[in-house]
């Protein structure tokens, strides 16, 4: 039997800034949406919710905002949960282990312009992870 392989990498740029909250074991979740554009058919875009946990859910939150050109890696994960109303419902995002911010920032407050990374490591080369599994009954959102 064949193993499976769960990648999802993506470019696209951010609708709106991301929104941090913190469970109750005090992990930090990011999320926000990429607009990811088909280069095929210019008109065609679709929209993908990313989380981030963490660190580099902090990190996100800090560096990123509305429009910046982004690339995340992560996995594919469809959860379900229960709305206000009782209904079951699922929701379809892309948990990142990696970001890095593409193009230049304009210069805000004397802040420099540049691109960063965030991967395996620590700082702006760090996260160690953040499962999302463990974490599920603990969303805040």
């Amino acid at each position: 039997m064949a193993g499976s392989y769960n990648r999802v990498i993506l470019v696209g740029n951010l609708t709106r800034d991301p929104e941090i909250r913190y469970t109750q074991s005090q992990k930090a979740v990011a999320k926000f949406t990429l607009a990811v554009n088909n280069p095929r058919n210019k008109e065609e875009t679709t929209f993908v919710d990313i989380v981030a946990w963490d660190r580099l859910g902090e990190t996100c939150n800090t560096y990123l905002k509305k429009g910046a050109n982004t690339l995340v890696e992560g996995r594919l994960v469809i959860r379900t949960y229960d709305d206000k109303d009782g209904n079951k419902r699922k929701a379809t995002e892309v948990v990142i282990d990696s970001m890095q911010m593409l193009g230049s920032r304009p210069r805000e407050g004397g802040a420099g312009a540049g691109t960063g990374d965030v991967g395996s490591g620590d700082g702006f080369s760090g996260y160690a992870g953040g499962g999302f599994e463990e974490e599920e009954d603990e969303l805040p959102f």
